[in-house]
């Protein structure tokens, strides 16, 4: 929980400053969302060789090289003097924050049963919510009390100190981290139509996702002309929300399972019942002020976080613990590519028609995920 808050601690201060680090080096939206891209394409393209890295030397060590390796990349983010340094910065930050929560994922497969893993997702995605919110506020004073650039400087360092933390944690477990059978055990999952069901239907349910995690800071400078610290307030209520949205779809798949539903059926109904939520999206254009625009765009978090715990559940149930790491990279994955794509085209469209499409597509996109899953026959 604490590695994921502090992966999103490091990826979200970048979008909690862009304001000001775009007005710094005169970036346009447009620019400020190929930033984004690179991360999500290094990021996607590195999940799966981060699965598999994580499946063959096991969660201990693979956890600590990934967070030292983004560790440094967030602090050199701190050093850097144009968009090309940026992006060279967020391009290595991707590929090694990619073996974040496949590792999350091996460790929830080991330690908890298949009834406990949409909750234990959801204390995970708690941390991702945790670190999301840390970064408003901590980013922003820290850009206030000593220049923008400090606050990767010390968020960086905190990754750091997490190592030694969860190396002295996990002996104590008394676990043993074994490593898998060979670099290739588990690949037989890259022919199963599931898995790809799965990869297709993460992909369209993270659209929301991403839309409210990397622009929200801007969208209240934007849409009413805040400062940046007022921004920081009320972006920080939907993370926190989130928080709670995941909590309770990792609740309602637990329950189902204790009244004898079958995991994979449970997670489906989870995953419907938030994307019915997620139409709230279709609301937030004719939000009349801040507070109700960050009330809006707080359900919607907690639709997608009460989907994102169900969904990243699915392939743990349906592929086993040597192939956990793997499975759940190619969400990461997918996740990676459809920020990537999306990203540029999501700046595009805000400079020239604002925020109102992207929140249709928000709307849509988890009811489009589950009919994958539904007519692929991957979570019946």
């Amino acid at each position: 929980m604490l590695s994921s808050a502090i992966n999103y601690l490091d990826r979200q201060t970048l979008t909690t400053l862009a304001p000001v680090v775009r007005d710094t080096f005169r970036l346009s939206h447009e620019q400020f969302g190929w930033i984004v891209a690179v991360f999500s394409l290094t990021y996607a393209v590195s999940a799966p060789f981060a699965g598999m890295f994580v499946d063959r030397v096991g969660l201990n060590r693979a956890i600590s090289l990934a967070i030292g390796v983004w560790s440094c990349a967030g602090i050199a983010t701190g050093f850097t003097s144009g968009l090309a340094s940026l992006i060279g910065c967020r391009a290595v930050l991707g590929a090694a924050e990619a073996g974040g929560i496949p590792a999350a994922g091996k460790a929830i497969h080991r330690y908890l049963q298949p009834a406990e893993r949409a909750l234990g997702n959801a204390l995970n995605q708690g941390g991702v919510s945790l670190g999301s919110m840390a970064a408003l506020p901590f980013a922003t004073w820290l850009a206030g009390y000593s220049g923008w650039r400090s606050a990767f400087f010390v968020t960086g360092t905190l990754g750091l100190l997490w190592i030694p933390l969860w190396n002295f944690t996990a002996r104590r477990a008394g676990v043993p981290d074994e490593p898998g059978p060979g670099v290739l055990a588990g690949t037989e999952i890259l022919g199963d139509s599931r898995m790809w069901a799965f990869v297709a239907a993460n992909g369209l349910a993270m659209v929301g996702y991403s839309l409210w995690t990397n622009w929200i800071t801007q969208y209240f400078v934007d849409v009413y002309q805040l400062k940046l610290a007022a921004a920081a307030r009320y972006a920080i209520v939907p993370a926190g929300i989130a928080v709670v949205g995941g909590l309770a779809g990792g609740w309602i798949s637990l329950r189902m399972m204790k009244r004898g539903v079958p995991a994979i059926s449970a997670r489906f109904r989870s995953c419907l019942l938030a994307a019915v939520m997620a139409l709230v999206n279709l609301a937030i254009p004719a939000a009349a002020s801040p507070a109700w625009s960050a009330a809006a765009i707080s359900a919607a978090m907690f639709a997608v976080a009460a989907f994102t715990v169900n969904m990243y559940s699915l392939p743990l149930d349906t592929f086993g613990l040597n192939r956990a790491g793997l499975s759940v990279s190619l969400l990461v994955a997918s996740y990676g590519v459809l920020q990537f794509l999306i990203s540029p085209l999501f700046g595009k469209i805000i400079d020239v028609h604002g925020y109102a499409p992207l929140t249709v597509f928000a709307a849509l996109t988890p009811l489009a995920a589950c009919a994958v899953l539904w007519f692929s026959r991957a979570a019946r």
